[in-house]
């Protein structure tokens, strides 16, 4: 199983996205609106880091008023880490737990962004196939494969 059957699967490619010039408190609103945990962070079409919600916690830690004023560009994760279309799910896993990161932008060749994936989308998507293979064998132990 690769990443882009978790795409198919979920449906909605689209990625939420936010310029560097905007204010945390924008990011944040998106983020509710969207219930999701991060923006891709774009200058024109190019993305250029990624903002989550741990990185505003961060920021506002110690005054909340900071969301205000705070641009994206001073918070925002800028070694963004990327996955691709064709790259398989346990792949996908392992930078994601190495990296220490929950959302992975997925890149096609010459396509642009295709869409994002989470932690959560690459456990149930590990959690489908166990449960597809333990069915199987079981099927086949006891003789009714």
């Amino acid at each position: 199983m690769n990443v882009q059957d978790i795409l198919d699967r979920k449906g909605s490619t689209a990625v939420r996205t936010i310029a560097p010039d905007r204010t945390i408190a924008e990011a944040v609103a998106q983020l509710v609106e969207h219930n999701i945990g991060s923006l891709v962070v774009l200058e024109g079409e190019r993305p250029v880091g990624i903002v989550t919600e741990r990185d505003i916690l961060r920021c506002c830690a110690d005054d909340m008023g900071k969301a205000a004023s705070t641009r994206v560009a001073d918070v925002m994760t800028r070694d963004l880490i990327i996955g691709e279309a064709e790259d398989t799910v346990d792949y996908v896993m392992g930078i994601m737990t190495r990296n220490r990161i929950r959302h992975l932008p997925i890149m096609g060749p010459g396509q642009g962004m295709l869409g994002m994936v989470s932690i959560g989308d690459v456990v149930q998507s590990q959690l489908r196939e166990t449960r597809y293979e333990n069915r199987h064998l079981k099927e086949y132990i006891s003789g009714s494969y």
